[in-house]
């Protein structure tokens, strides 16, 4: 397994996120807006391994739907929150996109691709809600 200290020098914001975050709420907000499905997020705080507050993932059943989520929670978390992702990857194959706002991490998959790597499952230790 490769060396991990990398995440030891991850910034993290000094202050935990909750559910009441400006963040959280526009990024719950600009999936359901595309109709992302099956959303949860895994709240991490009590997880000592993570290296994100929360984990939000959502299913989106072909590769324009998972662009387009990925656009929105770009275009809204901006406009709401005037944030930027850290770092994004995955929009060559848009299988998984994934969105890195240092305390929260989006994951936008293709059914297929939540199915094979079952990060609900990975994260079980996680408490995790689901938005309707």
């Amino acid at each position: 397994m490769a060396n991990l200290d990398v995440l030891e020098t991850r910034k993290k914001s000094p202050t935990k996120l909750t559910k009441n975050s400006k963040l959280y709420k526009a990024v719950i907000e600009a999936l359901q807006d595309i109709k992302g499905e099956n959303i949860v997020s895994l709240d991490l705080r009590n997880v000592h391994e993570s290296v994100a507050d929360f984990f939000i993932i959502c299913s989106a059943n072909s590769t324009t739907q998972v662009k387009a989520l990925a656009d929105n929670v770009d275009k809204v978390v901006s406009e709401k929150c005037d944030e930027r992702p850290y770092k994004q990857e995955g929009f060559t194959a848009l299988q998984w996109v994934l969105m890195d706002y240092v305390n929260i991490v989006i994951h936008i998959m293709h059914p297929s691709a939540r199915e094979f790597y079952k990060l609900e499952e990975m994260w079980s230790d996680a408490d995790m809600t689901i938005h309707e």
